[in-house]
């Protein structure tokens, strides 16, 4: 085995994880159609969890155009609700 650290191993196999690769098939694909593709469904954070409670929360700040100190402060107090 060689010598490199465990940690640079992970780290390198990580990376080469997003390297694009092109396929055989990729060349030979079919022309795309004029439909229009399919948006990613969005699914809401389920009532009662911490997302759902950071997203009314931030919205209530957003609303109320505060920033800083003042945010920071009411997002606290917000998420403790």
């Amino acid at each position: 085995m060689s010598k490199i650290p465990l940690l640079a191993t992970v780290v390198l196999g990580a990376a080469l994880a997003f390297v694009p690769v092109a396929h055989a098939t990729d060349a030979k694909a079919a022309p795309k159609t004029a439909e229009p593709e399919k948006e990613a469904e969005h699914h809401e954070p389920a009532e009662g969890t911490q997302q759902h409670k950071m997203k009314v929360c931030n919205a209530e700040a957003h609303e109320k155009s505060l920033k800083g100190d003042e945010r920071r402060a009411f997002m606290s107090s917000c998420l403790r609700k």
